[in-house]
């Protein structure tokens, strides 16, 4: 029995060592994945790196040339009822409907395609705030309400997996937001959701875990918490009043660290994440402290990391430290003149 039938009650989508060749060009190269039920996972990579293969490989659209793929319990290229497509929801990042149909004539279209009740569409249609453009022509409308339509289309009937490529592409903040709370909804309900996006900085509250792809390869998979401390990514700590050589200082009490300016005349200090709580204890302790702010590394820096060099391990996703990695942690940013001083011996732990 394969491991993509045994995990198949108990997970939406297993890739089970998951290789795809295609005009002699390898687009995905042993993968191995698990998706819970209710779960949204964080498909991110550079262009080319394997996401939207990845997604073809769970609609059906295409084959592995290698090892095995099981989605809701089926492999999904041979899965052709129905009722397994009622399950599913996509939106690509390009998405196209035909321009001289209305929102709603297009919804009730590819309502009627699914097996869904008509009655679905105009809720689905103030869902997404197109409520009041419904009956206007899709020529006459913006990239961002085709992008929300095609989220309506993707949650038509009661999806049990969601795949959402780029699914804030050309949408302004109030409407992000609201894909986001859409999502989380979701979510609640015990939808799983494939979110891929280059929009980091959005996707970070909403994902559970994040799968990193380069090359078709796997870099890194894990949730947050873990691959932080995996890569040893540095905290951001923010303050105002407090002395301006204070990585200095903190160096000289064995505490590798870097300082910049930030907005507002506010001391950016980084520290390695296992000296972050004597970093706090020795910056408190400044009379002149006004106000301080921690942070744990983002997801932003998590992915430029891993798709870094000397950061990689495609074999494992496991990260590789450079030697250059670890001095940079011991280097003090001089704001008077721009420069980068190292420090001296007597200041190195």
């Amino acid at each position: 029995m394969t491991r993509a039938t045994t995990c198949a009650t108990t997970s939406a989508i297993v890739f089970d060592d998951v290789s795809l060749k295609h005009g002699g060009v390898t687009r995905l190269s042993h993968l191995s994945l698990e998706v819970n039920r209710g779960e949204v996972l964080g498909l991110l990579g550079h262009n080319g790196a394997g996401k939207t293969t990845s997604m073809k490989l769970m609609l059906g659209l295409l084959s592995p040339t290698q090892g095995s793929l099981s989605v809701l319990g089926q492999r999904p290229d041979r899965a052709g009822d129905r009722a397994f497509r009622q399950h599913l929801g996509y939106l690509p990042e390009n998405v196209r409907f035909y321009p001289n149909l209305s929102g709603r004539e297009t919804l009730t279209y590819l309502a009627r395609l699914k097996g869904r009740p008509t009655a679905e569409v105009d809720e689905l249609l103030v869902q997404v705030g197109l409520g009041g453009a419904a009956d206007r022509r899709l020529a006459t409308w913006s990239k961002g309400m085709r992008q929300r339509l095609g989220l309506a289309q993707a949650l038509l009937g009661e999806p049990r997996l969601l795949l959402l490529d780029e699914p804030t592409s050309g949408l302004d903040p109030a409407a992000t937001e609201a894909v986001y709370a859409t999502i989380g909804m979701l979510k609640a309900r015990g939808v799983t959701v494939v979110l891929s996006s280059h929009l980091l900085p959005g996707v970070e509250p909403v994902i559970d875990r994040a799968l990193i792809l380069g090359e078709g390869k796997c870099l890194a998979l894990g949730d947050l918490a873990s691959l932080r401390e995996r890569f040893a990514l540095p905290y951001v700590i923010e303050m105002r009043g407090a002395p301006q050589d204070l990585a200095l200082r903190l160096i000289r009490e064995g505490i590798p660290a870097r300082s910049s300016l930030a907005d507002g005349g506010r001391l950016r200090l980084e520290v390695a994440p296992e000296h972050r709580m004597n970093a706090l204890r020795l910056c408190t302790a400044f009379q002149g402290l006004k106000d301080l702010e921690i942070r744990p590394p983002s997801l932003e820096a998590l992915y430029r990391r891993v798709q870094a060099p000397s950061g990689r391990d495609p074999g494992n996703g496991n990260e590789g430290s450079s030697e250059s990695d670890a001095s940079d942690r011991y280097q003090v940013i001089d704001e008077s003149d721009h420069t980068t001083v190292s420090p001296s011996a007597e200041d190195t732990p």
